[in-house]
């Protein structure tokens, strides 16, 4: 499984030696764009704009755009999530949409940026709240023309809040047995443990919100180290160990509990 550490710190796609996560709600601020020293992926920050605006105030075309610039000006781009449309309860509330028509916007954004820019290597994602939920939109992006087993990676989404329940453990491995090459968004420990076994990559920002809460490291010269490179990069190490010690191990989570 691949691990992308999340990160706020735009900077460090210069230098950092490790795939990186980074949104597009930090990147659009910078005029100049630093070159990436390794691979990395978009997240559209729609968790962000949905839970403060109720709605995309980003237009498909603006956001296209911005990637095909990412794309050319950082390099190494592996993928970009579309503008979906996350199904936590508190966002529909704040949307006052349904899970389906979340669903329905986003594979109409798939779509939409697929045409707008296709020389961006969109990914897909799926968005629901029960299992029944995600197998629906899977039916959905066949039904557009989407066959998701094709697709390099898929974003399961909706699920960074309650990943240590068996439940996401479930809904990972029935989508994973599908052929779908799972990416799990806001992935912490406790839901690798749970069904890194599903998922061909994920992502966490969850170490700067561990780092804010705890003492520098030895020798860091800041109060806390919730935008330190050093600590970033020993809690992935971290993580990436305890998961491939499980592997090895033959313990991960396999959908059955």
């Amino acid at each position: 499984m691949k691990f992308y550490l999340g990160t706020h710190a735009t900077v460090w796609l210069a230098h950092a030696a490790v795939p990186l996560c980074v949104s597009h709600r930090r990147l659009k601020c910078r005029k100049a764009l630093p070159r990436a020293a390794e691979a990395w992926i978009l997240d559209s920050g729609g968790f962000s704009e949905l839970s403060l605006a109720g709605r995309w105030e980003t237009t498909a075309a603006s956001y296209a755009g911005a990637a095909e610039r990412y794309q050319r000006e950082i390099g190494r781009l592996e993928w970009a999530a579309p503008q979906d449309w996350m199904c936590e309860p508190f966002v529909l509330e704040r949307t006052g949409l349904t899970v389906a028509e979340h669903q329905t916007r986003t594979t109409g954004s798939f779509l939409q940026l697929c045409d707008l820019a296709p020389g961006v290597p969109w990914a897909p994602v799926l968005q629901g709240w029960a299992r029944d939920d995600y197998l629906r939109h899977v039916e959905a992006y066949t039904r557009a023309g989407v066959d998701l087993r094709l697709a390099p990676v898929v974003g399961l989404g909706s699920v960074c809040r309650r990943q240590a329940t068996a439940e996401i453990g479930r809904i990972a491995y029935d989508l994973a047995v599908t052929g779908v090459r799972l990416h799990g968004f806001g992935v912490k420990a406790s839901g690798l443990q749970r069904y890194a076994g599903a998922l061909a990559s994920a992502d966490s920002l969850a170490w700067s919100y561990a780092a804010r809460r705890s003492s520098p490291l030895p020798g860091c010269p800041h109060k806390n180290c919730a935008n330190c490179l050093r600590y970033a990069l020993a809690w992935r190490a971290r993580v990436v160990g305890l998961v491939e010690a499980k592997q090895a191990q033959g313990t991960l989570f396999a959908g059955s509990a």
